[in-house]
């Protein structure tokens, strides 16, 4: 390509990253894209370089690099203040970026969570081909209405503990497995699914629903849409694995776990609001069951809300 066609063809994005620098505040793109624009640009330079397009436009992209550079790796500030604004901001509009890998993930884990909670319904003894009978009776003897307990509050800092431990272990491994090319994602986010419709519906079934759902509904909000997202990254991964396009597979996942971090970080936050939740309210057997509901509704809408407009920035 000579080089008016190569400037023609990539003259708007370069001046909508100039914009950007000059005013990051109302950006003329997400900020998630970035990175990614970023390394277009330096595509771009090392291009100009070999062809000898002139010195010109190799001092006008060298130029936006190096401000470029800057602007990702400069100390911005607090980092609880970078964080708020991953949160805040970046997290929803890049989650909105990745629906189609959100809905793919989302349809991995509930689909097979309706269809064991539809065959246990039908059939609950099915519930002992997915869960180990001795599980299934442990479940059966935690929500038995004579059966709770209240703990003490060096209990519940213990069990916050706990839920920090599991839920991330599960989070990491749907997230991770997606290096499998995409297999081991899909594997967990499945095996996750089935889990959760059958002691779902086993527990209904069983009478039991009175206590698992009160108890559940809240940290639910967080809990179960930080596995479907860690799908989403992982399957971001698998992408990369598949389809690496013209780089490497090492070097197509190794970008792709960089534009993952957003979501990384996302999560485990996610999983810390679900696991503080669960072990500092839905445990607390003094609520009665409607305000528990309450807040498990209040706290869903809040969710959908922020993944809805979070990050919009009025534009």
């Amino acid at each position: 390509m000579k080089q008016a066609p190569f400037e023609a063809a990539h003259a708007h994005e370069w001046e909508e990253f100039e914009r950007f620098l000059e005013k990051p505040q109302a950006p003329p793109f997400p900020a998630h894209e970035m990175p990614a624009r970023y390394r277009r640009l330096c595509h771009h330079l090392a291009l100009v370089r070999d062809r000898g397009y002139g010195v010109d436009l190799e001092e006008r992209l060298n130029l936006l690099a190096l401000r470029g550079h800057r602007q990702l790796y400069r100390e911005k500030g607090p980092s609880w203040r970078r964080m708020v604004d991953l949160l805040a901001s970046e997290l929803p509009a890049r989650l909105r970026a990745e629906w189609r890998l959100v809905l793919v993930s989302a349809l991995l884990f509930l689909l097979p969570a309706a269809g064991t909670a539809a065959a246990i319904a039908a059939a609950p003894e099915i519930v002992y081909s997915l869960i180990d009978p001795a599980m299934v009776a442990e479940l059966e003897e935690m929500y038995r209405p004579d059966g709770q307990v209240v703990r003490a509050s060096d209990s519940d800092l213990m069990m916050f503990g706990f839920y920090v431990y599991n839920n991330v272990g599960i989070a990491f491994r749907t997230f991770a497995g997606g290096a499998a090319f995409g297999l081991g994602t899909i594997f967990f986010l499945v095996s996750n699914g089935l889990f959760f419709g059958a002691v779902a519906a086993y527990l209904q079934q069983a009478g039991l629903g009175g206590t698992f759902w009160p108890f559940v509904v809240g940290h639910a909000a967080f809990e179960l849409p930080a596995i479907v997202f860690a799908g989403a990254a992982g399957l971001r991964l698998g992408v990369a694995t598949v389809a690496p396009g013209r780089r490497s597979r090492g070097a197509a996942l190794l970008a792709a776990a960089r534009d993952t971090l957003p979501l990384v970080w996302g999560i485990a936050f996610l999983l810390l609001l679900a696991a503080f939740v669960e072990a500092f309210w839905s445990s607390s057997h003094a609520l009665p069951d409607a305000a528990r509901y309450g807040v498990g509704a209040l706290l869903w809408v809040a969710f959908f809300a922020y993944l809805a407009f979070g990050g919009r920035g009025g534009r």
